[in-house]
């Protein structure tokens, strides 16, 4: 869902209470019990989960290179030019 947001400039957050929104109207026009979203699941068994996800094709230039070492991890980024902004938001968020 992020790369959907991220390939059409919206935010991530917005984009995945828009669903839920719209699945809960669904539900609702079908007699269906509405239900809230479910709680968010905090994962932090110091497990690695590698994710397979396609890069969406942005024109504008070469990407923003970004490669984080803490100890013995290692992150890498390649985070599409126009998309600067959402590429500071996701540093910020990170570094905290």
């Amino acid at each position: 869902m992020a790369a959907v947001a991220l390939t059409n400039g919206l935010n991530a957050n917005l984009l995945r209470r828009w669903v839920v929104t719209e699945e809960q109207a669904q539900r609702a026009e079908r007699n269906e019990p509405v239900s809230a979203p479910p709680a968010r699941l905090d994962i932090d068994n110091g497990s690695f989960i590698p994710l397979q996800v396609e890069a969406p094709v942005l024109r504008g230039g070469p990407p923003i290179s970004i490669e984080l070492r803490r100890g013995a991890t290692v992150i890498k980024v390649a985070w599409p030019l126009p998309a600067a902004a959402d590429c500071a938001a996701w540093l910020r968020e990170l570094l905290r």
